[in-house]
């Protein structure tokens, strides 16, 4: 279906490169594609279970052989992550969420009641929700858009997927994917949404008497709004929703005296700017003993392999860090975006007084005392030179906040 909304995914890494084009949803769409949801539902849910199961397997077989590495470039064009990352997430992963899905599933309706009473056979029916299934995935992950789409799909549901701007492409290639392995018309509605349409979009899901339920993967604010406006309409609802949410993360490491230095640098490092630090595992706080950081020399190891870190696009080889897909210092309460003729795009960190914070490392930019330059360049595409800060408050804004960006904070115990 068209709109007259055509919006653009871009090249994060090359921002001028228009990755894919598409129409963005309208609250008018999506009420035409609930009714195509609805209409598909009674055959998809009675569809036994082994016809379900197949076409999964054989998404997952077309994803490890002729989808392989087109959804990896879609990825690494449109999310930015390099090769290593993008086949871990767009191939690996989702590949195993469509097979051990299945055998969960499996395993799921094989329990049944071990005991019946004379002449009654006790049985367990597992039933779809009464309605269709709202799945919004997060820009990060390709594998989380075809799991929050496939795995209500696999159980019976039908599902409107809401994939993020970021990641219009390649969570399309994996619809087109389930397509080809068999999924029937309608089953998924694919409903591409420019960020302006969304909470229109919203409103129309969640005001509907058939809305069932809501999968959900992404930033914690996001999610206690769509809560809440869910509950502001559960009069409405045929049923009680069901409300399933993934959200931030402030990962963290702590390393005790015995701790192998290098070891330990190499797996923070690893853990903080891989993927730039944009996923809700990322390491973002380190708790390290003060007899490693000086001493052994933890503090001047961790400096030494920072530095080695290429950022760049991510089509080039030997790039560790690419771009970042949303400034993340844009949406952190301490991080004010300025420009600057002498640095193309910059973000201040304006610290409270009292936080006793210092800059180790961010890029190459000297650092006055309490305002920290956080490097960015985004002449071509946007990013983010990977920073290390060293906090002596174990609460201070840093080491509580989640920032989703190449930032580590360490705070010594």
């Amino acid at each position: 279906m068209k709109t007259a909304k055509i919006a653009e995914q871009r090249n994060p890494a090359s921002h001028r490169t228009v990755v894919a084009k598409y129409h963005s949803a309208t609250p008018e769409i999506v009420e035409s594609a609930i009714k195509g949801a609805l209409k598909a539902k009674a055959e998809w849910e009675n569809m036994p279970w082994n016809d379900r199961a197949a076409i999964f397997l054989k998404a997952a077989d077309l994803l490890s052989g002729k989808w392989r590495y087109k959804v990896i470039a879609a990825t690494i064009l449109g999310q930015g992550k390099n090769a290593w990352q993008a086949e871990i997430d767009a191939a690996a992963e989702l590949i195993d969420f469509f097979r051990f899905n299945v055998k969960y599933a499996n395993d799921l309706y094989s329990i049944q009641p071990p005991m019946n009473a004379k002449g009654v056979w006790n049985r367990t029916e597992y039933r779809p929700l009464e309605g269709f299934v709202f799945a919004i995935p997060p820009f990060n992950f390709t594998a989380i858009g075809g799991n929050l789409a496939g795995a209500p799909v696999l159980l019976g549901n039908v599902v409107l997927w809401k994939p993020s701007p970021g990641a219009v492409l390649s969570n399309y290639f994996v619809y087109k994917i389930l397509e080809e392995a068999g999924l029937p018309a309608g089953v998924i509605q694919f409903i591409p949404t420019v960020q302006d349409q969304v909470e229109g979009i919203c409103d129309s899901i969640f005001s509907h008497r058939d809305f069932a339920g809501l999968h959900y993967t992404g930033s914690t604010a996001v999610f206690k709004k769509l809560w809440k406006d869910i509950a502001n309409n559960v009069d409405i609802h045929r049923s009680y929703p069901r409300i399933v949410g993934e959200t931030g993360g402030k990962d963290f490491h702590v390393y005790h005296p015995s701790a192998d230095v290098k070891n330990g640098v190499i797996n923070a490092v690893r853990g903080a700017f891989e993927y730039q630090g944009q996923k809700c595992s990322a390491l973002s706080r380190a708790y390290v003993a003060r007899s490693l950081w000086e001493k052994k020399g933890f503090k001047k190891l961790l400096v030494e392999e920072v530095k080695k870190i290429k950022v760049g696009n991510p089509v080039e080889w030997g790039n560790f860090m690419g771009p970042v897909m949303f400034v993340p210092y844009q949406a952190a309460s301490l991080i004010v975006v300025i420009r600057d003729p002498l640095i193309r795009f910059a973000s201040i960190l304006r610290l409270q007084r009292g936080m006793d914070m210092r800059l180790l490392l961010a890029g190459e930019v000297a650092c006055p005392t309490r305002i920290f330059l956080i490097v960015v360049d985004d002449s071509e595409g946007y990013f983010v030179w990977p920073t290390v800060v060293v906090s002596k408050d174990p609460k201070s804004q840093l080491m509580i906040e989640e920032i989703f960006g190449p930032i580590l904070t360490v705070h010594l115990i």
